[in-house]
């Protein structure tokens, strides 16, 4: 999928009532290289579209979080408006094996609720991308998580935390569990939750620790695909630009977040010191 270059290069256009010549001569380029652009007669280089949407971002004109809103309108009832942040481009059909077996539920087709959730999770990567995403459920059976003990341990189970433990009659359940459905709907857990997760299964903390700093570090929903059946309810609707400039500035957002996270925790792991169970106790 391309990105909608034309109607971006337009809409930045509009926004700043730019000419194509001004904006051409802002960009470094021939208004005739604009021209055609514009006009859909000559696919742009990676220069010139990593220019315009630099531009844009750096004039505080945020393209993105507009199709995120527009989209959202337009949207059919009943639908849900997704995201997927990517390293690369999706080629062909979306896979539901495709992606590795240690993230949070295995493999899967993950995506968030918002725009700035999923490009915030990419904005470490050269030539990152969002995908907007329509997603029907009609038909589809979801598995639902909280910020609990299952959920935990769950996740704990997937990124290879619980090997030892992977033959008890509640981790195999727990497992069933989480494959029993077409997508799962649950909390997200980026690595600096997970090292809280793994203090819980190291015995460190208790589970009412562990949910309490976790809920402290909230960063919203994921909502994750696993049957094919649910890839096919899935329509990709629009592949949005990441400027270098876009990408710092979800950088440095995610830092700032980390850091009252963090604060956060160590707030929650003293509050409730005591309460709750330890992993052997759980898994006795």
């Amino acid at each position: 999928m391309v990105y909608n270059f034309s109607e971006d290069l337009k809409t930045v256009r509009d926004i700043l009532g730019m000419s194509q010549k001004e904006l051409a001569a802002e960009l470094g380029v021939q208004q005739i290289t604009l021209s055609r652009s514009e006009n859909e007669q000559t696919r742009p280089n990676e220069k010139l579209v990593e220019a315009l949407y630099d531009f844009a971002f750096k004039k505080n004109i945020r393209i993105n979080r507009l199709k995120e809103m527009l989209w959202q309108e337009s949207l059919p009832k009943d639908h849900k408006l997704l995201f997927h942040g990517a390293k690369s481009e999706i080629v062909d059909s979306i896979d539901v094996k495709f992606g590795r077996v240690n993230n949070d539920f295995g493999q899967g087709f993950y995506t968030g609720e918002s725009y700035a959730q999923a490009v915030s999770f990419v904005s470490g990567f050269d030539k990152s991308s969002v995908y907007i995403i329509d997603f029907n459920p009609v038909g589809l059976k979801a598995k639902k998580y909280a910020v609990n003990q299952e959920w935990m341990m769950t996740i704990a189970y997937y990124r290879g935390a619980l090997d030892e433990y992977k033959d008890h009659p509640m981790i195999k359940d727990l497992i069933e569990k989480s494959r029993k459905c077409d997508y799962i709907i649950a909390p997200i857990a980026d690595n600096r939750m997970f090292q809280i997760i793994n203090s819980f299964i190291d015995g460190e903390i208790t589970d009412e620790q562990c949910k309490h700093c976790l809920a402290a570090t909230n960063l919203g929903n994921q909502y994750v695909f696993i049957s094919e059946k649910s890839a096919q309810n899935i329509k990709l609707l629009e592949r949005c630009y990441v400027s270098a400039s876009e990408r710092d500035y979800y950088k440095s957002i995610r830092e700032n977040d980390a850091k009252m996270g963090d604060d956060k925790v160590k707030l929650a792991r003293r509050k409730y010191r005591g309460q709750g169970k330890y992993i052997d106790e759980i898994l006795h």
